[in-house]
């Protein structure tokens, strides 16, 4: 019996998902590939998971409020305004 986890239909199938035409040569070369990736992923079950929560901290700083521009200094540098409000292109 065949140990392979991947068989050449399998392989054929995920070509006709890609709309890729393989030769058989193909099918039997990405069949031993696809059973090398899916080893890769079965190496990664063996990692041990981790049993404790990640300790989260505020990074952010405190809000506090502050002095901020006026309309006219916020508008000083803006392209266009209009009306005391920034202006900007028309949307369709």
């Amino acid at each position: 019996m065949n140990d392979s986890v991947v068989d050449p239909k399998d392989v054929e199938h995920v070509a006709e998902l890609a709309r890729v035409d393989l030769s058989a040569a193909e099918r039997e070369r990405f069949t031993g590939q696809f059973e090398e990736i899916l080893s890769y992923f079965e190496a990664l079950d063996e990692v041990p998971e981790l049993e404790t929560d990640p300790e989260l901290t505020n990074v952010l700083r405190a809000d506090e409020v502050r002095e901020s521009l006026d309309q006219e200094e916020a508008l000083a540098n803006a392209p266009d305004s209009e009306d005391g409000y920034f202006k900007g292109p028309p949307v369709s």
